[in-house]
């Protein structure tokens, strides 16, 4: 459905704890249906690195995105492309994104008790100033009324969005999803990051 509307990745989220969790086994069944123009991301959280490439591997994944605490170290043993995420509040500290050699920055809202898919956004004028040439995707809350606000004032590469697209946690919305593209329908993205 997303990628009818124009979609150019679609991320798959390897996470137990999330109500988006899909198991690797039964995306094994259907994966190979995505179009291949299609970049497919695997989302992670603090997983082991044999177990990220294994899945990277037999599912084809296109690129990785490490939603947790995961280490410039940890990072340079992926086998794909990685989007690595930084939950973003008051103590945020873009120093440490120095010490990260990625594809790609994605910063998303910092809550204290979910990796992502809250729903909310955060100060976006937090981010402004970082020093990267590092591509950077915008997260966190974003959905028809305020994505274009967020791309105005990050200016980002590219945006990722899942809760405001759906009607319930792991269920997606089509006419969500029709209204965003439609609203996206006139801004240019970096289509090389993916």
């Amino acid at each position: 459905m997303a990628t009818n509307y124009g979609a150019s990745a679609l991320g798959f989220i390897f996470y137990e704890k999330s109500p988006r969790y899909i198991n690797p086994e039964i995306l094994k069944t259907w994966i190979s249906n995505v179009p291949s123009s299609i970049k497919k991301v695997g989302v992670f959280v603090n997983k082991d690195v044999d177990k990220v490439n294994k899945i990277a591997e037999e599912l084809n994944l296109g690129m990785v995105q490490l939603h947790g605490d995961e280490s410039p170290e940890y990072c340079n043993q992926m086998i794909r492309p990685v989007i690595k995420v930084f939950r973003v509040n008051k103590k945020f500290d873009s120093i440490m994104l120095k010490n990260y050699q990625v594809a790609t920055f994605l910063f998303d809202t910092y809550n204290k008790e979910n990796h992502g898919g809250t729903g909310e956004s955060f100060d976006w004028q937090s981010i402004l100033q970082l020093n990267t040439e590092t591509p950077v995707i915008l997260s966190g809350g974003l959905n028809a009324d305020n994505v274009l606000e967020g791309i105005e004032v990050v200016k980002p590469s590219a945006v990722d969005v899942n809760s405001g697209v759906e009607a319930a946690p792991g269920k997606k919305d089509e006419e969500k999803i029709k209204n965003l593209f439609t609203i996206l329908k006139n801004t240019k993205g970096n289509i090389e990051i993916f």
